[in-house]
Parts: structure tokens; sequence; C-alpha cells
């Protein structure tokens, strides 16, 4: 007999590529960013960081899966100075989740309903919500909590949407 508990996470490998760069802009971060971002990569990210001699520089990190770590330092390779990229394997745990569209007064919007062992949790999708606040010229943050409060009211009631 196998007895199985649900869960509310599942487990999965992905890889974060990490360099460390001087002699590059920061248009040309943002660039490279925008071009691993179409190439596939889940995440990318850069903050300033010091490198021997105190240089001033950035730390360049990209999450991606397996299938793309070649074509995702390829591109740093070519768009960077940087000359090398450390690559590491991690596992992590995700939550189980699912995009919503809910329909309220302002209009449809979409939200990501995430499972936790004790409930569901609520994050309304960020191009939903800056798309109501400039239609009706509404705060960013005004808009993001009445659609937040609004939603998950409306899931709650209705958990089959």
């Amino acid at each position: 007999m196998l007895i199985q508990t649900p869960t509310t996470k599942k487990q999965d490998r992905i890889y974060k590529l990490e360099t460390n760069i001087d002699d590059c802009s920061g248009e040309a971060l943002g660039y490279t960013m925008e071009r691993l971002f179409e190439a596939g990569a889940r995440d990318v990210f850069y903050h300033s960081i010091y490198m021997k001699k105190n240089r001033p520089a950035y730390q360049l990190n990209v999450i991606c899966d397996e299938t793309n770590v070649e074509k995702l330092e390829q591109i740093i390779f070519e768009e960077t100075t940087t000359i090398g990229i450390r690559k590491i394997k991690m596992e992590r745990s995700i939550l189980n989740r699912s995009i919503q569209e809910v329909k309220l007064e302002y209009g449809t919007v979409k939200v990501k309903q995430c499972e936790l062992p004790n409930g569901s949790r609520y994050y309304p999708e960020y191009e939903s919500v800056a798309e109501l606040s400039r239609k009706y010229q509404i705060p960013y943050q005004q808009m993001y909590q009445k659609v937040l409060i609004d939603c998950k009211e409306m899931l709650e009631r209705n958990p089959s949407r």
C-alpha cells in the first residue's frame, strides 16, 4: 500500500550563472538583461560590487533551465566584458500555483494563486494592475490593494474560477 499526502510544493533543478563584470556600462547590462530574458532566462539581476584593488563592478546573476545554459552563456560572453562564468546547479522548492482571470468592477485581472499548507495566497500580476492604474488614473499602490482585496474575496467565495 502506498499512501501519499497532498503536497503544496514540488521540487526541480535550475542553474545559476554568475559572473563579476568590470569595464561594462549600465546600458550594456540593461541590453544584456533584455536579451537574456528573450532567450529564456527565468530571472536576471545584477548588483554593484567591489573587486580586487577596490575596482567598482557588477555581479550578474542569471537563473535558467539546464536546456538554456549554453545559449545564455553565449549571450553573456557576447554582450559583456566578462571572461568567465560560474555555473551552479541548484535544487529548489516551488509552490503549486495557477493563474486565474478575475472580472472586477475595473476590468479583468490576472492573479497568481499559490497554495500553502494553511491556505492560498494571491498575487495580482503587475501588468494587469498597471494597465488598470493607467486606464483609471489611480496610483499603482492604491489599485494593487483594491485588486488584491477584491480578488481574494471573489476567489475564496468561488474557488472554481
